[in-house]
């Protein structure tokens, strides 16, 4: 297997590539920094999709869609959304062979199309929390394109809602980060990420409070998964966003959104893949069990079927491969590579004992077992191994996180891993300093890991990094 990926100890980003190319998740877009998402890929993308929508609407959104195009004069009615997002704008001047009378920007984000409607649609206090999201695809300009990570158009998820009152804004965006991000990711990704808040240097333009989830890749580096914004009143003033209270006056209401996008399939591989490829956990994988037909012999492709029906009967995502002219190494090689939690491997000398052979994908394991027996072991093996997977991703995180007390101390403490360090200790002027290094403050958090409401509250933990 090591002839298959370049090992991750000896050139990450390189085995970074070689993963997504051959266990065909993805492939370069035939425009600079764009993505071909292959099916494997999207199998898994799809699974993300379906378990992010769950929870989404388990917290009272709606689901709905908006334009891809923007008048360029909404994004300039918020200064500071327009200007952190100007580097990365594509731009629309003709259209139909002529030149458009305004530009329109294909959408890098949707705030300011939403925010017009949600003006049109909101008239009194009755009319919120106004909850909306949408799956769609948003395009920013990258000069660094990295599939999955940074291309210059992805898929997501953007929620937006309005609210009658900042405590309300304040509890739903944060409803989100643990109710819906860090539950899924969590629970479903097996990925211990790390909730927080952003310094003011790294907040989402336009916002005035950013909240982030951060995981720890397989390299030491910080991956940010999600965030949830509280935007304050900024975008209903600038779009009218405006309700008639209980009361009869005419006040503006408060606004949130929050995303996370095809980033976390990065996320999945660096966090979990190894030197033989992808592994998946369990809860996410689109083929939980892969039941293998490893020669063709009497009886072989009826029990093998056969599994599959029990299997699927237990409420196991499963898949057969009865593809007897290829070879069963090549099979299992590229079964390794997609990285499917359980293998059952079906032959004519195992069967003629009463048996099949049950590999596990997390700790390499492989035995063989009664068929009878089958499905209770993949069920057994699928609910440990979900938890192996979390479990490591937490004890490397742990063994490569520092404590430390100074800057200088967190800047060389990111070279291989993550700086606990007191933000006291960092501040406005220490985090630029480190930016210079090519070290950012992933988040801020209390002493006791709960999440803050502001930067200035004291006795603050920064969480620095190097990041994708």
């Amino acid at each position: 297997m090591a002839r298959v990926l370049t090992p991750r100890a000896e050139d990450f980003p390189r085995w970074y590539q070689d993963l997504i190319a051959k266990a065909q998740l993805a492939d370069n877009g035939p425009v600079r920094g764009t993505m071909v998402i292959r099916p494997a890929g999207y199998a898994i993308w799809e699974r993300m999709q379906a378990e992010m929508d769950a929870r989404i609407k388990a917290a009272g959104a709606e689901n709905a869609y908006f334009p891809l195009f923007i008048p360029e004069s909404y994004l300039r009615r918020e200064a500071q959304h327009v200007e952190g997002f100007s580097p990365e704008l594509a731009v629309v001047t003709h259209g139909g062979g002529k030149q458009l009378a305004e530009p329109v920007v294909v959408r890098p984000t949707s705030e300011t199309v939403i925010g017009e409607f949600m003006a049109k649609w909101v008239d009194s206090y009755r009319d919120l929390p106004l909850l909306l999201n949408q799956w769609a695809n948003v395009v920013r300009w990258e000069l660094r394109p990295r599939i999955f990570l940074r291309t210059s158009e992805f898929l997501w998820q953007e929620g937006h809602t309005a609210h009658a009152d900042a405590a309300d804004a304040r509890a739903y965006a944060r409803k989100i980060l643990h109710e819906v991000y860090e539950d899924f990711m969590v629970g479903v990704l097996g990925i211990p990420v790390l909730p927080g808040l952003k310094t003011a240097r790294e907040r989402f333009a336009g916002a005035v409070r950013t909240y982030t989830l951060e995981g720890m890749m397989g390299d030491g580096k910080a991956l940010q998964m999600g965030t949830s914004h509280e935007l304050g009143q900024n975008f209903a003033r600038a779009f009218d966003i405006t309700y008639t209270s209980a009361a009869g006056g005419v006040e503006h209401a408060w606004t949130t959104s929050w995303g996370s996008s095809t980033r976390m399939l990065g996320g999945l591989i660096m966090a979990h893949g190894d030197d033989n490829g992808l592994r998946v956990p369990p809860r996410l994988a689109p083929v939980q069990a892969y039941v293998m037909v490893v020669k063709a012999g009497d009886g072989v492709a009826e029990a093998a079927a056969k599994l599959c029906d029990a299997l699927r009967d237990a409420g196991v995502r499963v898949a057969l491969d009865d593809r007897v002219d290829t070879p069963f190494g090549r099979r299992a090689v590229d079964a390794e590579l997609k990285g499917y939690p359980v293998r059952v491997e079906v032959g004519p000398r195992d069967l003629a004992t009463g048996n099949a052979v049950v590999v596990r994908r997390t700790g390499g394991t492989k035995a063989p077992v009664p068929v009878p027996d089958v499905v209770s072991a993949v069920l057994a093996a699928l609910a440990a191994d979900q938890q192996a997977l979390h479990d490591e991703a937490l004890a490397m995180r742990e063994s490569r996180t520092v404590s430390v007390d100074s800057l200088p101390e967190a800047i060389e403490a990111a070279a291989t891993g993550w700086a606990r360090v007191p933000w006291a200790a960092v501040g406005v002027e220490g985090e630029a300093r480190a930016n210079a290094e090519g070290v950012t403050v992933r988040c801020l958090r209390r002493a006791d890991g709960t999440v803050p409401d502001s930067e200035d509250e004291p006795e603050l933990v920064a969480i620095l990094a190097r990041s994708y």
